[in-house]
């Protein structure tokens, strides 16, 4: 059957909130993968200054909004629209339409497959873990949520299960053979199911959060083109993503319970940053401000705990390293610091529904040497508006071991919604 091209069902006001960019277009290449040594571990708080409710932080949006931080005239961080979404109200009607209908069908595959490792969620016994655990959290919340169906003829897309992160560790197949893997994958499912055939994978989607996952296509190009790609490194200035079409998943380090509360008054630190050296973007910042009193920045991961240093900032910087993404922003909001993006290319997760500007500042690579400046431009109401919000889009950013309303598995779940084929082509 001839492959047969399905329109989006992307409404004119999805247009205009997916076609808002925030960031520069300097040219920035990067060919490497990202290593989950390059995250801090971060340990546990138990911080008595912590405050259990945003108390604190309204109340000094109340004390201090005709005050200025004392660090200059105003930034080049737009923060009118104060509002974390786009578009509220389209987002709530939608969210709800999304809840209630969304079905997605996952090719199965037996327990006692060969490879039920990379084709099935982990066990409910084990958590998902490490630098790349968005990936393996969205596929155990999907296989036990509501969106699930058995026929495919109910089905609004269909759910590629392998697993990236599991072929890098699966010595039968490894970073060599995960080409190759995927190409004998789709073959398969296009040959034995007939659903692949109807759209030629427009309503076909996958989940990969490790930078492999980038280059995995290459032997399998229809997945590249035509399915939805689920990925962390998304970079739209890369060839292989396909902004609008496929979709942005933020990198989150696992962690369990609340995340704390730390007024602003006690991020004493104007600006953050640790990790390895494994780009020009961190040598260039590592340079600039090494010996600098008001940015800390360092060139290792931390001898002290890392979380108390994001409690103590005010800007957390989220650098490039071999790709565009790290957990460095999932870090920064769940310990409500205000993440300031150095990644140019960046397709941030969610943009098509979030309003970065009202909750990050996003700073081209190319003035990381005016960095200071720049932060110290935002007027200290702007800077309480920007905090503020972290403090409310941060649950949006949270992988739990059942999903939760508006977390990262239905944000997700929501970019599905608005990337699904809206044409239905019956099956002969």
């Amino acid at each position: 059957m001839k492959p047969v091209a399905l329109e989006s069902p992307v409404s004119p006001n999805h247009i205009i909130r997916i076609a808002i960019k925030q960031l520069p277009t300097k040219r920035i290449i990067s060919d490497f993968v990202e290593t989950d040594e390059d995250h801090g571990k971060v340990n546990g708080t138990g911080n008595s200054s912590f405050v259990t409710s945003d108390d604190a932080v309204e109340e000094e949006l109340e004390s201090n909004d005709s005050k200025g931080l004392q660090m200059g005239s105003n930034g080049n961080n737009d923060v009118n629209n104060k509002d974390v979404f786009h578009d509220r109200e389209i987002f709530d009607e939608d969210y709800k339409e999304m809840k209630n209908s969304m079905k997605i069908y996952i090719y199965p595959h037996p327990k006692n497959h060969p490879f039920a490792n990379i084709l099935l969620p982990v066990s409910d016994k084990s958590e998902p873990g490490g630098n790349y655990a968005s990936e393996s959290y969205f596929k155990k919340s999907l296989a036990k949520s509501h969106f699930i169906t058995n026929d495919p003829s109910h089905a609004d897309l269909f759910y590629l299960p392998f697993s990236m992160a599991s072929m890098r560790h699966d010595k039968r197949i490894g970073v060599r053979g995960i080409q190759g893997f995927v190409r004998d994958y789709l073959f398969n499912i296009s040959h034995e199911y007939p659903y692949w055939n109807r759209s030629g994978g427009a309503d076909h989607f996958y989940v990969a959060c490790h930078s492999i996952g980038r280059t995995a296509m290459e032997k399998a190009v229809e997945i590249k083109v035509n399915a939805i790609q689920v990925v962390c490194s998304s970079s739209y200035f890369v060839t292989g993503y396909v902004a609008h079409k496929d979709a942005s998943i933020p990198q989150i380090w696992p962690r369990h319970g609340d995340p704390p509360n730390q007024p602003p008054s006690k991020r004493k630190k104007l600006a953050f940053y640790a990790g390895a050296m494994n780009s020009r973007v961190r040598e260039n910042l590592v340079r600039a401000w090494k010996n600098d009193s008001d940015i800390s920045v360092h060139r290792t991961r931390l001898k002290t705990p890392y979380d108390q240093s994001l409690l103590g900032s005010k800007f957390c910087l989220h650098a490039k390293g071999f790709e565009v993404n790290t957990a460095r922003v999932g870090d920064a909001l769940y310990y409500g610091c205000v993440p300031v993006i150095l990644a140019d290319h960046y397709d941030l997760p969610f943009a098509d529904i979030l309003n970065w500007r009202a909750f990050s500042v996003v700073v081209s690579t190319l003035d990381i040497p005016i960095l200071k400046k720049i932060l110290q431009g935002i007027k200290f109401d702007e800077y309480l508006s920007l905090q503020n919000n972290v403090m409310q889009v941060r649950n949006h950013f949270q992988w739990h071991h059942f999903p939760v309303d508006y977390d990262a598995f239905y944000m997700v779940m929501y970019e599905l919604w608005i990337r699904r084929s809206s044409i239905r082509i019956p099956l002969s």
